[in-house]
């Protein structure tokens, strides 16, 4: 390639990164009494590199949003790096999307004060071809195949992906333990995924099924 296409190629991806973290900049606020209390935690911790901000479960009804401390081997590639007034903040790229409109924000009380985290949009379902295999499957499972099997009182939720892309699963509530589950993991949850999904090799069933107190069947 002639050294004027890679210069630009380089300029193009540093322009690139520039407005993800510009764009970062904007959909999540963190207010200066939040700041000022996070640098305060910060400057007691001797091996805390700054705070790392993620979501678990984004995209789900069980999301949580975590402000952690960060330390040496905590940073994931692909996180996105802020720096802040006090202290620095790495961000998940898999949660970004999910932190827009996002609140940190500290009061400050008779007890000492409270940290208060508000990401109206951490459980909104938000997908596309780009996006991590996790946040796809868990799309499918609680947009299309959990709505079905609560009829019966169950759910399945995502464990993991595997290196070799195989779904792990765990049921619950009328499903565990149910009579019919073989059928329903096999006939309804890992064909609809399969079909929307076409990357995953298949699912697997780690629930622990010898529980049948809320079994369906």
């Amino acid at each position: 390639m002639p050294a004027l296409d890679w210069q630009s190629t380089a300029i193009r991806l540093l322009s690139e990164c520039f407005t993800q973290v510009l764009e970062l900049k904007i959909m999540i606020t963190i207010t200066e009494s939040a700041q000022e209390y996070l640098a305060e935690l910060l400057s007691k911790q001797e091996d805390a590199l700054g705070v790392r901000v993620f979501i678990n479960d984004p995209g789900t009804p069980r999301a949580e949003t975590c402000i952690a401390y960060c330390r040496e081997g905590d940073l994931e590639e692909g996180d996105v790096e802020q720096e802040f007034e006090c202290f620095k903040a790495w961000f998940q790229s898999r949660s970004i999307p999910f932190l827009e409109d996002a609140l940190v924000d500290y009061s400050p009380d008779r007890m000492g004060g409270q940290l208060t985290i508000k990401a109206p949009n951490a459980k909104m379902p938000r997908v596309s071809d780009d996006s991590p295999i996790e946040d796809r499957i868990n799309y499918v499972l609680y947009n299309e195949i959990n709505p079905s099997l609560a009829a019966h009182g169950g759910e399945v939720s995502l464990i993991e992906v595997t290196e070799d892309q195989f779904a792990i699963l765990r049921f619950g509530g009328g499903c565990q333990g149910c009579s019919a589950v073989d059928m329903t993991l096999k006939g309804g949850v890992e064909k609809t995924l399969l079909e929307q999904i076409p990357q995953l090799a298949g699912v697997r069933d780690t629930t622990d099924h010898s529980d049948r107190s809320q079994a369906y069947y």
